[in-house]
């Protein structure tokens, strides 16, 4: 020890959750060991150190079903993946961007993909247009993680939600005559 005079003193507490007070470690010992007990360290870094008297099985058991149930709540994102072509119409875009909306509300991340065919390549521009529609649709509901890329054949961006508001689904646009 440090010579320090409070260095065995710890902050006790019993099985029923009731401060017993500051008690020297022997103390502390002693009651649990009369209560036929074991005197667990709950928080060692606290000034004086917090203990517990319980029934280190029972107590053990109860921590690792906590961590169990913590573990299978917390749910794993995943990277989902949406592809579609340049000659993609509107409803057809409006339907796979329906497919997006619900693995962004899942809480999944989307990676969506435009591939290129042909000499499609000689019109790199369209792709980047369809990108920018998709992300304007969608708005502040979404954020991208990553920027639409080309890389080969394939124009790749990632998208997720922004925790702003529910994604809504993308609708086709349409132009009526009169309409400007």
């Amino acid at each position: 020890m440090n010579g320090d005079i409070r260095a065995n003193e710890l902050r006790v507490i019993d099985e029923d959750g009731k401060q017993l007070g500051v008690l020297s470690r022997t103390e502390a010992l002693a009651l649990a060991a009369e209560r036929e007990l074991d005197l667990v360290e709950i928080s060692p870094d606290a000034k004086p150190p917090v203990c517990k008297i319980v029934d280190w099985g029972k107590f053990n058991y109860q921590r690792t079903k906590q961590i169990q149930k913590n573990r299978k709540t917390t749910k794993a994102s995943e990277l989902k993946q949406m592809r579609f072509g340049l000659k993609i119409s509107d409803h057809d875009l409006g339907v796979k961007m329906s497919k997006v909306v619900k693995f962004l509300e899942d809480g999944h991340k989307v990676k969506i993909t435009l591939f290129y065919r042909g000499r499609e390549l000689a019109h790199k521009e369209i792709g980047f247009k369809i990108a920018a529609r998709v992300i304007d649709d969608f708005g502040d509901t979404i954020v991208v993680d990553q920027a639409p890329q080309l890389s080969g054949k394939q124009l790749n961006f990632v998208i997720r939600t922004s925790g702003v508001r529910k994604p809504v689904a993308v609708a086709p646009k349409e132009t009526q005559e009169g309409e400007s």
